[in-house]
């Protein structure tokens, strides 16, 4: 019998990993694997074998070149020892392969900035998007109310109907696009899953410190037209447990948090249409 697998990638300044591969397990994969980056790049570990991939946050290479900008040339030019394949023709054969991808964080920065995000017209290698500093000019470690697009195609987002309260932590999570043309082709594709809002997922907001970097739209989370790939900020990982809510101890909460849905979502349709 087949079984769900998840690979969670770590190494070069990445800290979440474990948070990841925690809700990748409560979601209900039934094998979750820690890799560094090393030893997927020395062909120890493949992609190939996994079906659903998680680009985690944390501080890759310092954030000194820029979050995650030093990690995308790493990915987009690094052979696989040993062979004469490149290491991104493993996450190709992925995205073709009908998997899933999930970026938070420096994981979402490394998504833009590798292309695979929003991934318009098929086209995984090629920015068009960024995501740079903050308007306020400094780091940001807040909770954050964002609002659901439940006409999305995210396969992660499926069943919020209005929205979730998640954790942000970044310098740099501030949205733009390369043009007018690929934001209206976002907006239009219903591609921006999350938005930064009001405290009753009523509307969107540019408010600070609602709006945590100014991002434009209020974009917060993207997906591709496939829906199969997702990028977003906040962190899903860090809430999966009633006990990591900020105010835990004064409210009456449902014991699973709000970001597991995106890893049951994501382990549920692996079942369906992977295995």
């Amino acid at each position: 019998m087949k079984q769900s697998r998840a690979i969670v990638i770590t190494g070069n300044g990445t800290n979440c990993e474990m948070e990841a591969a925690h809700a990748c397990r409560l979601g209900g994969f039934d094998e979750v694997v820690i890799a560094h980056i090393a030893e997927i790049l020395s062909g120890e570990i493949r992609l190939d074998d996994f079906h659903f991939l998680n680009l985690t946050g944390g501080f890759l290479d310092g954030d000194d070149l820029g979050s995650a900008k030093a990690q995308a040339n790493r990915l987009k030019n690094a052979a696989v020892v040993g062979s004469d394949e490149k290491l991104v023709e493993q996450f190709n054969r992925f995205i073709v392969g009908g998997k899933l991808i999930l970026g938070v964080c420096n994981g979402f920065q490394l998504m833009v900035k590798m292309g695979m995000l929003p991934g318009l017209d098929g086209e995984y290698l090629k920015q068009t998007v960024t995501l740079t500093h903050n308007d306020c000019g400094r780091f940001q470690d807040r909770w954050t109310y964002l609002k659901a697009d439940p006409e999305s195609p995210s396969v992660f987002t499926q069943g919020i109907d209005k929205g979730i309260y998640l954790p942000v932590r970044h310098g740099e999570g501030k949205f733009i696009c390369d043009s007018a043309a690929t934001l209206s082709r976002i907006e239009d594709g219903h591609l921006a899953v999350l938005r930064y809002s009001d405290a009753g997922y009523a509307s969107s907001t540019m408010e600070f410190p609602a709006n945590p970097n100014g991002s434009t739209g209020a974009i917060a989370a993207i997906c591709d037209p496939t829906g199969r790939l997702m990028g977003l900020m906040p962190h899903p990982e860090a809430f999966v447990h009633y006990t990591q809510h900020p105010r835990w101890t004064r409210e009456d909460l449902p014991e699973e948090g709000d970001g597991l849905l995106l890893y049951k979502n994501a382990a549920e349709y692996v079942e369906n249409n992977l295995i």
